[in-house]
């Protein structure tokens, strides 16, 4: 900064300013300052700024699935919020495992983040406790204590898509369970407790938030003498990759069965794909998070929950059921595919 100072006949801190991004300078001496930066390669260095601030200015984020459309969304609006508020945003994916998210979070630690948001985290609550007590956490999509929480009401959520169906006429429902994904359990408990209130036959299909796990739950339901006439999938891509599976068996969905997915994602909009699905505020739940991990670096010392709640978006696959069951279990069992 000395260097730059003297090329561009200022002073230091006027350069320290500059590379702060302080309103405090006027235009001409910005670009004074900018010019001699660009001169002479300057690159402002982080640590040693972070050094000198005792504060790095950046969140690390540690997303639990790359492949799910729910957390771009969430990422878009941590990062318009994050940057408004001048942080930066560091990435890193746990690849579904949470020895993998561990691994993310020690590096973030060591980098010295000022605080860190993890999506769908599936850390165990004695290692999430340790990691907080290092640096402010915040968590999106969990039910933990110690840390903020930013999180949909899940089990609402389950409940709106079994009172859809149930209004559609439905009197047995499947549901493929996300397995450990964050706000899974919840989900999964809104569609057992909806289903007994209306006395609505269910079954629950295991499963993940993944692709794979819609494809082979229809392969399963397939297998049974009697098919439900609506599914309820744990998120959006569970849904799509079970509508594929039961059109490659000749079914037609929604005359033959209803499907309503979870997240409300790009993906569930998309003309062909028309997904009747549970509607997760995304932005909002992202530019929450930013603000929470930004007040805890600010020296809020209290962790605080925040719960969105979700609605339902109706579209083209959920339908009243048309054909009865036994017959359609006939037709399929029977090779008409």
């Amino acid at each position: 900064m000395d260097d730059v100072a003297a090329e561009a006949g200022v002073s230091r801190a006027l350069v320290s300013l500059v590379m702060r991004g302080s309103p405090k300078v006027s235009d001409q001496r910005r670009e004074a300052v900018v010019a001699a930066a660009a001169r002479l390669g300057y690159r402002p260095n982080a640590a040693a700024r972070r050094l000198a601030e005792r504060r790095s200015n950046t969140l690390g984020v540690v997303i639990d699935d790359l492949h799910n459309t729910y957390h771009a969304d969430v990422l878009d609006a941590l990062h318009v919020e994050a940057e408004a508020n001048g942080f930066r945003l560091l990435l890193n994916a746990a690849w579904l495992r949470g020895r993998n998210e561990s691994q993310a979070v020690e590096m973030f630690l060591e980098y010295r983040v000022d605080a860190l948001i993890l999506l769908g985290s599936r850390l165990e609550p004695d290692a999430l406790a340790a990691f907080a007590a290092e640096c402010p956490i915040v968590v999106i999509g969990g039910e933990v204590s110690g840390v903020d929480v930013v999180r949909n009401d899940d089990k609402r959520g389950g409940e709106l898509a079994v009172e859809h169906l149930v209004e559609l006429g439905h009197t047995y429902i499947a549901h493929i369970d996300g397995g450990e994904g964050a706000g899974a359990d919840r989900r999964r408990r809104g569609f057992l407790d909806a289903c007994a209130a209306h006395g609505v036959r269910s079954v629950v299909i295991p499963g993940d938030f993944s692709e794979e796990t819609g494809a082979e739950a229809i392969e399963h339901l397939l297998r049974d003498d009697e098919l439900p006439t609506a599914i309820f999938a744990a998120n959006d891509l569970v849904a799509v990759a079970a509508i594929d599976r039961l059109e490659a068996a000749g079914l037609k969905v929604p005359d033959d069965v209803s499907v309503v997915g979870y997240d409300n994602t790009w993906l569930a909009a998309l003309r062909t794909v028309d997904l009747t699905t549970v509607n997760q505020p995304r932005r909002e739940i992202g530019r929450v998070a930013a603000r929470c991990a930004q007040q805890r670096v600010d020296g809020r010392s209290s962790p605080v929950t925040h719960v969105v709640t979700p609605d339902l978006v109706v579209r083209s696959t959920s339908g009243p059921p048309s054909v009865p069951l036994p017959e359609v279990s006939r037709r399929v069992r029977g090779g008409q595919r």
